[in-house]
Order: structure tokens, then C-alpha cells, then sequence
């Protein structure tokens, strides 16, 4: 999600549809929607509120579309695979990194051009911020845990690499009276870590709920407020304290947030809302290393999320081995004796995680009310495709 300066406008992706969808902030009433390239990502508008940048993460470029019109006026050819753009506070510049490749790309926002490249320490990057004094850009690289800082003016060097964690997904910048501060969401560890811009020293770690994703500060940066995935709720954290002070339940995977100061100047915001219905259903599993005593933490969380009479399973797997097949499945035993039916096929990371899903009439079989026909959640490691020697098993 990104909005325009003016706090009027949210612009929303719909990676299923290949869309942006412009929405009056006020009413939450839709203005249009813009139809772009294969898998876009994210949307932002530019500084001056001219144009709309969107990165279309399944091509090769950025569409940038007339914020007056809504109609794409030009692409911008970068690496394939942009990931996400943000752009500096002077208006200058627009910071694209890459999801498919090794490459941030740096384009002149008056004439679409390619003026700087910085180097990523792996292809996969979600996530970009630049700070509020023009100085710094902060990108996430979600595949190997990492969090790299580069100097948000030429020649833009790369000022600093940071190891944040597995599932590495968002940062966001945060500038209050105790200074300027970097805050990443780790999705693997379920925490929220908190460094300075200046020597980029770790001042917090804040525990969440499961998978961070999104993260957005308020305004004034007193606050900044964190989408958590896998436990569809919404963290709200004081930045003075670094302390989580709220969570509310919104509904099915929340992935991105964006905070809009006075976007609503008069009533009281809730036109064309709707009951969020089945999309506000999901169960909620744990799985753990084997043998290991109930209680202790658990690096894999599970949400099925209820599509009606099946759900989408998300697994928000950690603790493997790096860049090693493994395979999730169901077992008829807790300990995952006895045969196995696959679910899914996936290759660890580097920081030996993975976000996997599959989707089925899973609930009915694995909460432990269905007594006649339990089954459980196993991960195991593969060779040729199939499973052989079960690694974590689900906690009830």
C-alpha cells in the first residue's frame, strides 16, 4: 500500500488481479482501478503527488501512472523482479530493489533514468525505506536474514550490512525525541528489532505475535504499528518505550500497513466498511523439533486460513538446515510414524526458513477435535521428492 502527500488517497495492489486500486481515504470509497503488468508488488506515490510508481515484480519495470489521470503514462525498464520503490523526500530520486535479482537500482524521478546501482547481498529483497533526513535507504533481504543500509546520495555506497534474522520482511524508519531509529519485522523469530541510523546499534528487541510483516510508523513517531500474519492481528508498539502496548484482530494475513495523519477530517471513517465474514477465520498450530518438551518455543507457526469449506495453510517454517529440501505432510501418528501424505515440496534459504503453503480441508483433520479422523502436521527432510526422517512435529 502506499498513499498520496496529501493523506487523501491509498493506492492498493492486488497481485491475483494485476491492479492498483485507488481509494479516497475519507470514505474508503474506490476511485479506480488501474490495471498494470504480471504480479505487481507495491504502489507509492511520488513526493510532488504527480505520479504513481508500482513495481511489477512478475516483469521487468516500474509503471508509473498519472496520479491525476490513473492511466499509466510510461515504464521504467529495471532488473526483473523490482521488489519494492520508495523515493527521497527532495523528490530527486526513486530506490527500487529487486526480488529476482542481486540489484538495487537508483532512477531520477524527472526523467525515468537509471542513475545509481547498489549491489544486494542476495536477489531477494522485499522491502525499502529511506529516511526522513534524505540521508539513508534501509532494504530487507528476506532470503538470507539481512538488513543492508547505502547512502541515499551519490555515489551511493553501501554504508552497512546488518544480520537481522530468518524471514527478514520490512523496515520502517522512525525519528522521535530519543532519536532516528530503523525497526525491522523478523517473521522466523517473531520479534521486532530495533537499531539506530547513527552506529546502527540494537536498542531493542520486542517479541509479537506470529510472523511480523508490515510495519508503519504514526506521524509523530510515537508509535509504529505492525501487521502480524500468521496470528491475523495488528501489534501497536510505543517507540519510547519499545514496548507492545495493543493488539487488535483485523482479519486474515495482514501483510503491509500504511499510516495516514488526518486522513479522515470530518466523521468518523467507517463509510463502506463491510464485516470481514469468513476472511476474519483461521485456526492456529504450532509445530516444534522433534522430541522437544511442550512449552518451550517453537520456531514454525501454521495458520489455515478459512476460504469456506477449505483454507489456505501458510507455514512460517524455521530452525532447518539452509538450502536443503524438505517437505511438509500430514501423519496419522503425533510423532510422525507410519506413512505420510505430502502437502507440500519446499527448499530452505540460507537462514534455513521458508514461508510455505498448500491448500485444502486441513482444519477438519488437524485440530485435535476431530478425534475420528486426526491427523498431524509433520516437516520432514526429502530425498527425491519424498519424505524420510521427520524433523518437527505439531504441538497440540
Amino acid at each position: 500500500m502506499g498513499f498520496s502527500p496529501d493523506h487523501k488517497t491509498l493506492a492498493v495492489v492486488s497481485i491475483g488481479s494485476n491492479s492498483v486500486t485507488f481509494i479516497d481515504a475519507a470514505t474508503n470509497a474506490v476511485k479506480h482501478t488501474t490495471y498494470v503488468g504480471r504480479s505487481p508488488h507495491e504502489a507509492f506515490f511520488t513526493p510532488d503527488g504527480k505520479e504513481v510508481w508500482v513495481t511489477v515484480r512478475g516483469e521487468d519495470y516500474i509503471s508509473v501512472i498519472d496520479a491525476n489521470t490513473f492511466e499509466e503514462k510510461t515504464q521504467i525498464k529495471v532488473p526483473a523482479g523490482p521488489g519494492m520503490q520508495i523515493f527521497s523526500p527532495d523528490n530527486k530520486y526513486g530506490y527500487i530493489c529487486s526480488s529476482f535479482n542481486p540489484e538495487t537500482v537508483v532512477v531520477s524521478i524527472a526523467d525515468h533514468q537509471i542513475v545509481g546501482h547498489i549491489k544486494q547481498a542476495s536477489p531477494f529483497c522485499p522491502n525499502i525505506a529511506a529516511s526522513a533526513d534524505g540521508k539513508q535507504v534501509w532494504f530487507t533481504l528476506k532470503d538470507i536474514g539481512k538488513t543492508q543500509v547505502f547512502n541515499a546520495q551519490a555515489p551511493f555506497n553501501l554504508i552497512k550490512t546488518i544480520d537481522t534474522g530468518p524471514i527478514t520482511n520490512h523496515v520502517n524508519l522512525v525519528t522521535n525525541k530519543n532519536g532516528s531509529f530503523a525497526y525491522v519485522t523478523v517473521g522466523g523469530l517473531n520479534q521486532v528489532k530495533v537499531f539506530r541510523t547513527d552506529n546502527f546499534e540494537q536498542v531493542a528487541t520486542i517479541p509479537v505475535g506470529n510472523l511480523p510483516h508490515g510495519i508503519w510508523p504514526s506521524g509523530d513517531g510515537t508509535r509504529v504499528y505492525v501487521g502480524l500474519e500468521n496470528a491475523d492481528a495488528f501489534a501497536a508498539i510505543d517507540t519510547l518505550t519499545n514496548q507492545v502496548i495493543a493488539n487488535i484482530p483485523i482479519g486474515q494475513a495482514p501483510q503491509a500497513v500504511a499510516y495516514l495523519p488526518n486522513a479522515v477530517p470530518d466523521g468518523d471513517g467507517m463509510q463502506n466498511l463491510v464485516p470481514l465474514g469468513v476472511a476474519g477465520e483461521a485456526a492456529h498450530l504450532k509445530l516444534a523439533a522433534k522430541g522437544k518438551s511442550q512449552g518451550e518455543a517453537t520456531p514454525t507457526s501454521v495458520t489455515l486460513f478459512s476460504q469456506g469449506l477449505t483454507q489456505v495453510l501458510q507455514a512460517s517454517i524455521t530452525g532447518l538446515e539452509p538450502k536443503k529440501p524438505y517437505v511438509l505432510a500430514l501423519s496419522d501418528k503425533p510423532d510422525g510414524s507410519g506413512p505420510l501424505e505430502s502437502l507440500s515440496s519446499f527448499m530452505t534459504n540460507p537462514a534455513g526458513s521458508a514461508i510455505v503453503n498448500a491448500v485444502g480441508p486441513i482444519r477438519q483433520i488437524v485440530e485435535a477435535k476431530h478425534k475420528d479422523e486426526r491427523r498431524y502436521l509433520v516437516v520432514a527432510t526429502a530425498t527425491d521428492g519424498k519424505p524420510d526422517n521427520i524433523v518437527q512435529v505439531q504441538q497440540d
